[in-house]
This record gives structure tokens, sequence and C-alpha cells, in this order.
């Protein structure tokens, strides 16, 4: 029968791209197609394999005998197909053979389809069984999807067998046929007499519960319990009364119990149970006819009550056991007491031993509490402690940092889980980027151990795994490895023979690698080894290895995440940022930016130039972290900066800007999630003139600036603080102050005073301290605050912005009244003229008269008195007129007709910079040239 489902062309044309190293995007399963990475990455060849024999096979194991009626079943259920049905062992190697047809038994041994001959993946290929084993489940396997060409002809159907009890894999059941005769259902039959061999072992276990229930209640009749009184009693007399423990009494014991019957000796402990009342556990070897079948747990329970051994009584017993037991606790050879030559001296009860426990053996003395073999116990014990491990993980996650998160695995794997846990991580992922690929470079990031590390590599080393090591095949394939015995390891030894070899002679024997797998990405890869100090890895192990891992690749996924959007935050706000103050003489300033710990804020600074040689001085604070506090910051930085260009007073820029904050809300109400909005604004804007050292400033609910007087004093001006910027309805108040000149004022955002004291009435005397300590240049004093008052990680971001002043005096700037006669320009030309002179300007002189002459034209003709002219000297020279109107010109360009028209358009021309300003009394026309030795080659007029 053809199987549908199998695109013969468009599996060989898949098959072909991988061989040649191209992506495979369709025409085969995921599953088969991580199974050829496997085979790739371990050096499999698909035009040559070798099947190798095992002379050493035990074809008659405990799973082989168990196996033979199923297997017989089998064969009568194909009778008459052209398929055989293979049994093998966890290493995949054949232990048994049924055949539909008994002609099938010639051809399977001519292709080495018989026992004794091994088909684990790493050597053959993909394949039924050994690609089942690989990856823990059922799999069928049809035609081209074997890798190896020679196994291209078959259809292969195969389930693991696990162990009833520890889920461990002890082998698999294959059936394979000729690829046109492939069915689907063949998987359904495979399952189903995989899951009868389960059956069969699952009998035995309880065969052997049974058997050894049966052997104690033996041994309580060699004990003193006559044959008449044990018949006349139930089994359920001799077990741990629930009518006499409370539900909690009753867990402590048992698991007390379990961890006794897994050490696998007599011993004696005491409980301690509620209300200080303490239990005494015997653990003792019951034997059967054929010798020691197990351990019982006893709990002594006096009349019903419970009581605690004093000291004496506890070495009293201690002695009595150890004398009466030897190491093994094997049969008793001697001739005894009657009692039969395999009668077990850890559970004949001494007068001695009856003594010390308090009371004389009776059916109503101990009563049992547990009974079992070591292993079963141990897996028990197992079991809680794996639960126990994944409660401990669930403090993974509590760091949004992705080196802490990783740190917070390897402690909680050991030591319950291994003796040395390792994760590596791409530097990419440790930037919080996506992965480059398959074949990078890991960096160590994490490194926990029950010792010192025996020759691992260590924290910070970068990392290039072979292609044939269990970490670079788990990447490629997305899937865990499991090496219960790296001394047989090949690919893990390649990676460095010489280091391989210490690293085992330290004692490390096992691993398993589980790929860091979240949201579809792989993000690294982590190793788990152990040492001689615990068992090798088993099939459970590796499972919960990977629930382990899992919880803590979404953990990291998150810290990635986190720390992307951390970075994207902070590189927007330092793009914002200015990076250079620009260039003006009213102040000396210096700046300092300090990101929180949790992430950028929306704290920012500036300096802005104004006409007349002023400076406007700028700190804010938008609420909340990440991209979106940034963004905000950067449209309210580019409003301040568009607004102060307006010449507008400061508290009209503040209440702009609170209109701004307030459509900036409302739009993000119709449009964003809440989490998204913006939360709030605070800015503290100050304009400062050099000509009459006057500061006039508005703050909209922001921390008060600091003064430092040029004799050291520090003051707090009261700046009027209105409320926060989104909020509106109320006007913004001004605080003017002359300062002297060396005055310095410094700036801050709330970050400052929340790093400096919890204590808000300690905030202000502490940055007085740090500012009085902080004598020097406004770059020191930056330092110095920031030095003083942040701690090594923030808590909340910190803009700060110094500015000492500067004056420009009377040699420097130059002022005249102009009555409002068109006359008096002529004379006005003149002193402009000298003054010009006087300063060293005379290549600006025909420039600055046409200028000052087209301005005061105006004023006298359309504005109205009283009319002043000033010049000033700064960082270029500045010609203001002022007029008492507060109408503002407008520049156009005349027609060739038109008779007038073209004063501003001149000053346009020959000005770098012009404008108006409205003050008090009218207006301020202003316009700024460049000293001629910035100025270039002179001015072109372009009329």
């Amino acid at each position: 029968m053809t199987v549908a489902w199998d695109d013969i062309r468009a599996l060989n044309a898949a098959h072909d791209r991988f061989l040649g190293g191209l992506p495979v995007a369709s025409g085969c399963r995921g599953s088969v197609l991580r199974s050829w990475r496997r085979c790739h990455s371990q050096g499999v060849r698909a035009d040559h394999v070798q099947v190798l024999y095992h002379q050493d096979l035990d074809f008659r194991g405990v799973l082989g005998e168990l196996a033979d009626p199923v297997l017989d079943d089998l064969e009568a259920k194909v009778s008459g197909m052209k398929v055989s049905a293979l049994l093998c062992d966890e290493q995949v190697r054949v232990l048994a053979r049924r055949v539909g047809e008994p002609s099938l038994n010639a051809y399977c041994d001519s292709i080495q389809l018989a026992p004794g001959f091994g088909f684990p993946e790493p050597i053959v290929g993909t394949n039924g069984m050994g690609t089942a084993l690989a990856n823990r489940r059922r799999e069928f396997i049809c035609g081209r999807e074997h890798f190896a060409d020679i196994m291209r002809s078959f259809a292969c159907a195969a389930a693991p067998i696990r162990d009833p009890l520890s889920g461990r894999i002890l082998g698999a059941l294959d059936l394979t046929c000729e690829h046109d005769d492939a069915d689907i259902n063949m998987l359904n039959l495979v399952d189903e007499t995989a899951r009868a061999i389960e059956g069969r072992l699952l009998d035995q276990v309880r065969r052997r519960d049974r058997a050894l229930l049966h052997a104690f209640h033996q041994a309580r009749q060699r004990s003193g319990v006559s044959a008449e009184s044990w018949s006349k009693r139930p089994v359920s007399a001799w077990l741990l009364p629930e009518d006499r423990l409370e539900p909690s009494d009753r867990i402590v014991l048992l698991e007390a119990a379990a961890e006794m019957i897994s050490a696998g000796r007599t011993c004696l402990t005491a409980v301690r149970l509620r209300h200080d009342r303490i239990a005494t556990l015997l653990c003792r070897p019951v034997d059967g006819d054929a010798g020691p079948v197990g351990f019982a747990v006893e709990a002594a329970l006096p009349e019903g009550a419970l009581r605690c051994l004093d000291s004496t009584e506890m070495r009293a017993t201690e002695t009595v056991i150890g004398a009466s037991t030897g190491p093994d606790t094997g049969p008793d050879t001697g001739s005894g007491n009657g009692s039969g030559p395999h009668q077990a001296p850890a559970v004949r009860l001494s007068t001695s031993s009856a003594d010390a426990l308090g009371e004389a053996p009776s059916p109503s003395a101990p009563w049992l509490v547990a009974i079992g073999e070591p292993g079963v116990g141990r897996l028990a014990l197992l079991s809680r402690q794996r639960l126990s491990l994944l409660s401990d993980a669930g403090r993974l996650g509590s760091s949004l940092d992705v080196t802490r998160t990783a740190e917070q695995l390897t402690e909680v794997a050991v030591p319950k889980l291994a003796d040395f846990v390792a994760v590596d991580i791409p530097d990419a992922v440790l930037q919080g980027e996506e992965p480059p690929g398959l074949d990078m470079p890991l960096r160590r990031v994490a490194l926990s151990g029950v010792r010192t590390s025996p020759h691992l590599y260590g924290v910070g080393e970068l990392i290039r795994y072979a292609r044939s090591t269990p970490q670079a095949i788990s990447l490629a394939t997305e899937e865990s490895i499991l090496e219960p015995d790296l001394t047989t390891a090949a690919g893990w030894i390649a990676q460095d023979p010489d280091r391989t070899e210490r690293i085992r002679e330290a004692g490390i024997h096992s691993l398993i690698t589980v790929p860091l797998r979240a949201r579809g990405v792989v993000l690294g890869v982590v190793g788990l080894y152990r040492s001689e100090e615990s068992g090798p890895f088993e099939e459970d192990d590796l499972l919960l290895a990977e629930e382990l891992v899992s919880r803590a690749a979404v953990s990291i996924d998150n810290a990635r995440r986190y720390t992307r959007e951390h970075a994207t935050a902070l590189a927007l706000q330092t793009s914002l940022l200015p990076h250079e103050l620009p260039d003006q003489n009213a102040v000396e300033a210096a700046h300092g930016y300090v990101p929180a710990q949790g992430g950028a804020g929306g704290d920012w600074f500036d300096v802005i130039p104004l006409s007349g040689a002023r400076v406007a001085l700028v700190v804010g604070d938008v609420v909340g972290r990440g991209v979106q506090a940034s963004a905000t910051m950067g449209r309210l930085c580019t409003a301040v900066r568009n607004f102060s260009d307006l010449d507008l007073p400061v508290e009209e820029v503040l209440a702009h800007l609170d209109d701004l904050v307030e459509r900036l809300e409302d739009d993000q109400q119709t449009r964003a999630p809440a989490g998204n909005m913006i939360a709030g604004a605070t800015c503290l804007y100050a304009v400062y003139d050099p000509v009459s050292r006057c500061l006039t400033a508005a703050s909209a609910g922001h921390p008060l600036p600091a003064l430092i007087r040029p004799d050291g004093r520090v003051d707090f001006p009261d700046v009027p603080t209105g409320p926060p910027l989104g909020l509106g309805g109320q006007p913004f108040e001004t605080l003017e102050v002359e300062l002297d000149e060396g005055s310095e004022l410094v700036l801050f955002t709330n970050g400052l005073l929340r790093a400096a004291s919890q204590d808000p009435d300690d905030v202000l005397a502490a940055v007085r301290d740090a500012l009085t300590r902080g004598a020097g240049a406004p770059e020191e004093m930056c330092r110095t605050l920031l030095e003083a008052l942040i701690p090594a990680k923030p808590q909340d971001d910190v803009a700060l912005l110094v500015a000492r002043t500067r004056s420009l005096g009377a040699g420097r700037a130059a002022q005249w009244d102009l009555p409002a006669d068109p006359a008096a320009v002529s004379g006005l030309r003149s002193v402009v003229s000298r003054q010009l002179a006087d300063w060293g300007l005379d290549e600006l002189t025909f420039a600055t008269e046409l200028i000052i002459s087209e301005l005061a034209t105006n004023a006298i003709r359309y504005g109205g008195p009283p009319i002043q002219v000033r010049l000033l000297r700064s960082g270029s020279l500045i010609c203001e007129v002022t007029d008492g109107s507060s109408t503002s010109p407008r520049l156009r360009r005349a027609a060739t007709t038109d008779e007038g028209g073209r004063g501003l358009f001149l000053v346009a021309q020959l000005a770098h910079r012009w404008g108006t300003r409205y003050v008090r009394e009218g207006k301020v026309i202003w316009a700024e040239q460049p000293f001629p030795d910035t100025a270039g080659a002179g001015h072109s007029l372009q009329l």
C-alpha cells in the first residue's frame, strides 16, 4: 500500500538541498529535518554507513524474556505479511526479531537486520528505532526520510519501551517493511505492542511488591507472633493508624520512611511531629525464602501515644542494631534458635532492642509505616526532590538582567539536579539583540558547582563548540541531548581532547545539554554535569532539566527584551539630549546625565541661545521610563526650542508646553493603551540676560534650582511653582532676580533629590553640602555632585545643568535714545560708525549703518516712542532697535515698480539672523552679524 502523504519527489529535493548545504523550507517534516541535522553534526555520511555487531550482547535479559510472549503474539498478527518486528535495547542493539513470512529471515540476515547488530542514529543515520530513541517518542520513518541512501527503500515504525516505575527508556520496538508496502497504521500496531511489553514489566513489579509484603508478614511471625494470632489479624491491622495521627504528621512520617528505604540500610531516627511530639522510626531489612527482598520502616507508637527516646535509649538502640546486623544485612546461615536457615537478624527483635524501644515485641507494638525496595524508595524520594526543585524554580525571573537570570538557573539546579551547571549565551543576546545564527561563539555567563569547577570553561570565556559536541547539536536541532557516560561521548571529547580528559579525571562523568529556547528563538545552551558524587543522568533527569531550562529561557528572553528596550530607550534619550552645548557668551555651562538602573527615563536639559545675547536654561522630567518617556521627552524638548526661538516670555513658554502636554494626553487616550500614556511632566525654564544680569525663571512642578553666590553662599531661589505640565487651568508666575557676575545656577531633576536622601528634611541639606564642597569650574561642579549624591545603581535618572554667569559690561554695550525724527538717523549713523571703530570692527561699518538706518527709519515711521538703539559686542555684533509699538514688521519681496518695501529685505540679506521680540514697553527688532574673522569673504546682496 502506498502512502499518500509520502511525496517522494519533494523528499528527494529536500534531501539533496540539505546535503548541498542549502536551507530546507518545505518538503520534509520538522522532526525528520532535525534528525538530519543531528546526523550531519555527528559526521554521518549518506552514501556510506557501517552497521556494527556486538558480540557481548545479552539477548536473554529481563526485557528480552518479558517481551518474548508479546512478540510471539505480534508475529501471529502479521503472519503472511512482508514485515519484520525488531526488539532493541536502549543502545539500539537488536535483541530479538520476528517476521511475517519465514522467507524474510534470510533477507534480513543479508542486510544485517538481525539480533546483535546496532542501529543508533549517530552511526547509521535516521531510522525507525534509532530516531525513536533519540527523540524519546514514537516515530514513522518512510523512504527518503532515512538519512542513508542504503535505507531509502524501507519504511519503519518504532516506539520506545519505558520502565513503568522510573520512566527510563529500556529499548524500542520496530516494524520494518518495504517502502511500497508501508501503512501508517503500522505506528498504532507498534505502539500497542510496546505498551503490552510495558504492562508485563509492571506486572513483574507488582509481583515483587506482593512477595515483599508477604516476606514482611513472615518475618513478623518469626519475631514472636503466633500463626493463630497472625491469621486472626487483617493486613490493615499492621498499617499506620490514620485515626492516631494528624494528616500533616502522617506525611512527615511517610517522607522520612521513603528516605530511609532509599538509603538501603538498617537505621534508626527520631522524627519531630506537631505539638513537640517525637516518633521513632526503625528501618530494617526484610528477608524472603531467597534472601533479602527489601526494607520495612516501623514507627514506635506505644499505647497509641508518641514519646521521645532519651539519649541513653538512642545510643542503646544504635548499639543493638549495629551489633545484630552486618553491612550487607544478609541472611543468617547459622543454626539460630529453630527459626530456619534464612532468618534475618535485623527483623528478629531481641530483648535488649525491645527494651530500647520501650515495649516488648507484640502485634500492637511498632506500626508499619512503609515497605519497599531501595530502588523504588529512591524513585519516590527523587520525585519529591524534583517537585521541590520545580518549586524553587519559581524565583527564576526575579531579575530583568540576562546574566543574573542565568546565575539563578545555576543556583537552583545545583546540587538538586546536577553537580555543575553552565549557561552559554551569545554576546548579541546579552546586548538584547536576536541571536546571530547557529555558527556563533557563545559567552559563558554563569557557572555553579558543588566545588571549584574542574577544568570547565570559566565565566566570561568565549567558546566556539565543535559541530559534533552535544552543545552544538542541541543548538542546531533545538533538542536536548543526554550523555550518561562521557567516556564514550566521542563528539564531546572532540571539542578539546586534553581539556575533556582532565575533566573526566576530575570525576565528571555524565552530561545533559538543553537549548535555551523561548518564543521560537534559541538563546543559548545549558550544560548540566554530574561528577563522582552523583550517579549518571537518567531519562527523568532529562525531562526535569528541560522543564527547568524552559522556565529559565522564558525569563532570559524577558530579560533580553527588557535589555533591548532599555538600550533603545537609552539610545533615543541620548540622541535627543545635547551632545555639545551651543556657543554663547552669557554663561559658562556644563551638564551631566545618569540613566536609572531600571531604564532611561524622560529627564532632559538644554541651553538655548536667545536674541540680545541672552540664554535660556531648561531642565525637565517626563514621568515614566522606556521608549515612551524618551519619545515624549524629545517632543517637549523640541517644543521648548521652537517656543524659545519665538522669543516668548518665560511664563508663556510654560503655558504653551502645558497646552501641548494636555493635547498629547488627549490624543493618546484615543489610540494608546493606558500603560503607555504620559503620566505627567515637570519643567523649569529660566532666561538670563548678561547685560542687565537679570534672571527670569518659572517652574511647572519642578524642584527649585540652587544658586551659589560668588562668596560661596548657597541659596534656593523661591521660584513660584505652578502645576505640572498637562493639568492646565492656572497661569504660571515668574521670579526675577539680579545676579552677580560669577554666580552659579544649578538646575537638576528630582532624581538627584531622591538619590541624596530618603528623608525629605535631609535632601536640601545634602545638596547644599555637596554644592559647598564643589568649588571650581562648572564641569568640576557637575562631577562632584554626581559622585557625591548618585549611588552606583540609581533608581531614577538624573539630569544636571550648571551655569556660571557672565556679564556684558559697559565696554561691550552701547545704547542711544533716538527722537521720532527722520533727520536724526543721519547722526545715528555717525555715532554707530565711531563705536564700531572703537571696537575695531571697521569692516562691519557699511553693513551696520545700512541695517541701523533701515530699522531706525521703520521705528520712526511705523512705531512709536520711546525709541532706543543698542549695539552689543558678544559672540557677534548685535543691533537692536526698540520702539513702543507692538506691531511686528513683515518681510516681503517688493515688485520692480514698488517705491518701498525693500528695507527688511536688505536687513535679512546683510544680517546672519534677524527677528522680533516683544517686551513690556513694545517690541525689539534685532539683527546679528558675525565678526569679520568668522564672516567669510563678505556679504552678497541678492536683490
